[in-house]
């Protein structure tokens, strides 16, 4: 007999099935050194910043994902930017590990800096370079990573991360827990 949840008939995870993760705030460093920090808002939006990396300064509000519970403990979190570019990401809060996998396409592997800024006040324009390319060859980045900080913060809290990185007090990204 099968023991594969159901999914409700919108073919999102119940939310007890995804207990330790929506509601909580974690920064991570990937073993190349960039570093994330990732809001999971509620069981289908995220919010996220980018410390440091190819595109770090970056910063996104409510960004529809799709996330599962693929173990007990152990999630992943999918989803697809304005700027073509796809994430994969699989979380274990109590191991403190994740695994990202990030498609980059070829304008954006090319022109980073064109994406370093609050991305929800310029959706037309990432959409616009998305659709102008280059699209291949798609840079792969896969990492694994270090979780340096997770806390439960509460569900659907706008203030949660609500500015760049840049804007952060000193050491912020730096905290440890």
């Amino acid at each position: 007999m099968s023991t594969v949840p159901h999914l409700t008939e919108d073919h999102e995870a119940p939310m007890a099935e995804l207990a330790g993760l929506v509601g909580h705030r974690f920064i991570y460093r990937y073993d190349n050194g960039w570093q994330y920090e990732m809001y999971v808002k509620n069981d289908h939006t995220i919010d996220y910043r980018i410390h440091s990396g190819m595109v770090g300064g970056r910063w996104v509000k409510d960004q529809h994902v799709d996330a599962v519970r693929i173990a007990t403990g152990h999630f992943k979190v999918s989803w697809t930017e304005p700027t073509g570019t796809s994430v994969a990401v699989n979380i274990s809060p109590e191991q403190r590990r994740l695994h990202g996998v990030i498609f980059f396409p070829r304008w954006v592997h090319e022109h980073p800096q064109r994406t370093v800024l609050f991305q929800n006040d310029f959706l037309d324009r990432m959409t616009s370079y998305r659709d102008q390319g280059p699209t291949y060859p798609i840079h792969m980045v896969s990492e694994l990573a270090t979780i340096t900080w997770y806390e439960h913060v509460g569900e659907n809290d706008d203030t949660v991360i609500a500015c760049a990185p840049s804007e952060l007090p000193p050491g912020y990204a730096e905290r440890v827990n």
